[in-house]
């Protein structure tokens, strides 16, 4: 479908809204464009229907409850045009791509990066929880029984202390 023909298709739709003073939410499906598919997308669509005064249903209200003075908007065709126009960047925009990769980079780039600040936050939360998993450990009698059998085994030669202590540089003493 092309611009022009997405851009008349959501006139259409934005001028049968404003006639019935409500849309379905298959209404607007069929006229959106095949390309847009995320919900948020749909969703930021039906909100700038919303905006123009024209509600939209899961399905038609009955014409008991429908009280068009309340959603009465005078058709004004500029405001038809912006909104069409409006809708149509939407699609390209958002939508031209299904492809996976491009879909999440897209969204990456909607993250706020972290700060310096930030950063330290988070590596101080995680030294914290390090520091607090070593204590419940050290406070673990199976865990304090198992170290020293394990040093039992340095002591008798079986074992290095390189292989116990992670981080243990042993000196160079030379060739003696």
């Amino acid at each position: 479908m092309g611009r022009q023909e997405q851009q008349s298709s959501i006139k259409d739709l934005i001028a049968k809204g404003k006639e019935q003073g409500f849309l379905t939410y298959a209404e607007v499906n069929d006229h959106l464009p095949d390309s847009i598919v995320d919900p948020e997308q749909i969703e930021d669509i039906v909100r700038m229907i919303n905006d123009m005064g024209i509600s939209v249903h899961e399905s038609a209200p009955e014409s008991d409850d429908q009280t068009l003075s309340d959603n009465a908007v005078s058709a004004d065709d500029d405001a038809a045009e912006a909104a069409a126009a409006a809708l149509a960047t939407v699609d390209s925009e958002f939508g031209r791509t299904t492809d996976p990769v491009r879909m999440y980079m897209r969204e990456m780039g909607t993250v706020e990066l972290l700060t310096r600040e930030g950063e330290l936050r988070i590596a101080r939360r995680i030294e914290d929880g390090l520091n607090q998993v070593s204590a419940a450990l050290a406070a673990f009698p199976p865990t304090v029984e198992k170290l020293i059998d394990r040093f039992d085994l340095v002591e008798a030669g079986e074992l290095r202390l390189t292989d116990v202590i992670v981080g243990f540089a042993l000196p160079d003493i030379g060739d003696t």
